[in-house]
């Protein structure tokens, strides 16, 4: 222990060493006048950058049309205005320079600094890839530290004082420097990775000879496979020992399948309900008092969107074990029945006739599947029927269609002096017979 305080003390006095002549360097007479064009390079980019950023604002907002990726590439460039800006600046202030001297340290502290800004805006750019916002600014901070110091000569001094701040267990040692470039590293891993599955994902989705469903089980086994490798890549480049890692998963993977059930379940039953193809995006199903279509399969749960636009999450077991409807499973044709009735008094052929008649009129009722109308009893004050017909679009709603269908219906036998009856009953008052009276108070 005394060892490595002695250590880190001397890396911190190396640290501060070389910090020491960096500033000692600024304060030449020849550094103190390319601070102050600095300084003036870095506020007319600040003033041209703001009041360029507002001119083209006003123009994008006067463009009627953008799509969106337009839009964020605008936000994203505007937001970099100023310090592009002083790029253009600070190097425009070192050719100048240069030209006017042959000194290279007249100019030196001008370039240095042009350099360091260049590399951070290309930095602020590069990491526009990483979607994750605290991963993308770990990934940002860690590569502009890195750049900066760099280009200054500190990287070795700074890398050794935070490789001294470690902890040991054992024989495991873990040190700053070593988690500062697991996180880059994973970062940068990520990002790749992502690139990767979206490109690899978007191909499997235009590939037409696969199953939605397989397309679906495809790109989740793809983005657990690099994700997956990028965490393991990342922890070893880094050295970490997976040795221990991998026994410590395993002791951890038992006491999880017993606490989580029901999560390694669901997580089984998304992966048998991809592997069978019972459901996949698109289709139309029924489970309990819910009616709707996939809209996404997830490892956990299925998202079902319905004509209100809720949207539920059932999960995966449930699926399984449940009896599920699915109303689109081999084709996507649906038959519904509509029950009616009429009077004893209308003509049973004519009323079948106008039935099917007045269900072909409704848009979305097939023809080429003829509508049927059969009679399906005698009731008490009218003759049932059954009307069935085809549709092939559930998603746009079973409910409407019926509706539309019975508005036929009524204006066909309006029409044609058909009625339908309703229940009626008469009440009668008998007279009192003799002998009976009335009981009053």
């Amino acid at each position: 222990m005394g060892t490595d305080f002695t250590d880190l003390i001397a890396a911190l006095g190396d640290l501060w060493a070389a910090v020491e002549l960096q500033l000692r360097n600024l304060m030449l007479p020849s550094r103190l006048n390319q601070i102050a064009i600095l300084g003036v390079c870095l506020a007319v980019a600040w003033a041209g950058g703001r009041t360029l950023a507002g001119v083209l604002r006003s123009r994008v907002r006067a463009t009627e049309g953008l799509k969106p990726w337009q839009l964020r590439t605008f936000l994203i460039l505007e937001k970099r205005l100023v310090l592009a800006s002083f790029v253009v600046l600070s190097w425009s202030a070192t050719l100048i320079v240069r030209s006017t001297t042959t000194f290279p340290s007249r100019s030196y502290l001008l370039a240095l600094v042009a350099t360091v800004a260049t590399a951070w805006l290309i930095v602020s750019l590069v990491t526009r890839l990483v979607r994750n916002r605290t991963l993308r600014r770990i990934v940002s901070w860690g590569l502009w530290i890195f750049v900066t110091l760099y280009y200054l000569g500190l990287v070795d001094p700074v890398a050794t004082f935070l490789d001294g701040l470690a902890i040991e267990l054992g024989g495991f040692r873990l040190s700053v420097l070593a988690v500062l470039k697991a996180l880059v590293v994973t970062g940068v891993l990520f990002t790749a990775a992502r690139l990767i599955s979206q490109t690899a994902a978007r191909q499997i989705r235009e590939n037409e000879d696969i199953s939605p469903s397989m397309q679906v089980l495809a790109v989740k086994a793809l983005q657990v496979t690099l994700f997956g490798a990028a965490v393991f890549i990342g922890l070893k480049a880094v050295g970490f020992d997976l040795t221990g890692l991998a026994v410590l998963s395993g002791a951890i993977g038992v006491g999880l399948g017993f606490g989580l059930q029901k999560v390694v379940s669901n997580l089984v039953s998304g992966v048998i309900i991809l592997l069978d193809k019972s459901i996949k995006p698109g289709d139309v199903i029924s489970l309990g008092e819910t009616f709707g279509w996939i809209n996404a399969l997830g490892a956990r749960y299925v998202s079902i969107t319905t004509r209100d636009g809720r949207e539920y999450l059932i999960p995966n077991e449930d699926l399984i074990t449940g009896q599920v409807v699915n109303w689109s499973h081999s084709n996507d044709f649906v038959r519904l029945d509509i029950h009616f009735g009429t009077s004893y008094a209308d003509d049973p052929h004519l009323v079948r006739r106008i039935a099917v008649e007045a269900a072909k009129t409704v848009p979305r009722v097939l023809n080429d599947r003829a509508p049927v109308c059969h009679i399906t009893g005698f009731g008490d004050s009218s003759i049932d029927y059954i009307l069935r017909f085809w549709i092939r679009d559930p998603t746009q709603g079973l409910t409407n269609i019926r509706g539309n269908v019975f508005l036929a219906l009524w204006d066909a036998f309006r029409e044609n002096g058909i009625s339908i009856p309703f229940p009626q009953r008469e009440v009668r008052l008998l007279e009192p017979q003799k002998g009976s009276h009335v009981a009053t108070d």
